[in-house]
């Protein structure tokens, strides 16, 4: 796909999507971190200016990825719904019905405070705090302390790297991110900022820049 970059890790066939999803080819399973769905609604409801075109634009990723991959599996990585309840629920609700033929999965963020009943009735499975397969444990919030033989992928960061030009012109990119023992995907939300991470020798990171994902 356009702007996508495969990368090969771990033994695993990794496609970087420039909309900061990711796809598990071996598993045919879609890595979606910080969503944040109804974020958008959230801030409104309490004064704060915010275009309703927020929550399309995410949703609208969101089909535009589960069309250009045809993925068996979709796992969240935390933070899918921003807070309480709001009609944005709904619209997901819909997207999800729409896709009856993939399993939609959620391992818990700090934001996923809604009730079980609305999860399990919208058909969406929620995982414990981290699912281990394969080479990876999957959580939300990055690991302190991995074992020996398996490689934390998180979210929760929003992570971001500065890049700096040859006359002082500086531009933070946000960026997927893979570490010695951990990785990190960028927020796919429409409305999440990033946070500057620090990078390492032998450190691997793609930023997404223009709707290319780039190997740095």
């Amino acid at each position: 796909m356009k702007g996508t970059c495969i990368f090969t890790f771990l033994g695993q066939t990794l496609h970087l999507h420039p909309f900061k999803a990711l796809y598990w080819q071996e598993r045919r399973t879609l890595l979606i971190a910080d969503v944040h769905l109804g974020k958008s609604t959230h801030f409104r409801k309490h004064g704060i200016a915010v275009p309703v075109e927020v929550a399309d634009a995410t949703l609208d990723k969101l089909i535009a990825v589960l069309l250009d991959f045809k993925p068996e599996r979709v796992l969240f990585l935390g933070d899918l719904f921003h807070s309480s309840y709001n009609s944005e629920w709904e619209d997901l609700a819909q997207l999800i019905a729409q896709f009856q033929s993939v399993s939609f999965e959620l391992v818990p963020g700090n934001h996923d405070i809604l009730e079980s009943e609305l999860y399990r009735d919208t058909g969406l499975y929620v995982h414990a705090l981290e699912v281990k397969e394969g080479p990876w444990l999957f959580t939300h919030h990055p690991q302190g302390k991995v074992e020996s033989d398996g490689y934390n992928l998180a979210g929760h960061i929003h992570p971001s790297v500065r890049l700096s030009g040859g006359a002082k012109q500086t531009l933070r990119l946000p960026c997927f991110y893979f570490g010695k023992s951990q990785g990190l995907l960028p927020a796919f939300g429409s409305f999440t900022g990033t946070a500057q991470i620090p990078v390492k020798k032998g450190d691997q990171v793609f930023v997404i820049a223009e709707n290319q994902v780039i190997k740095m």
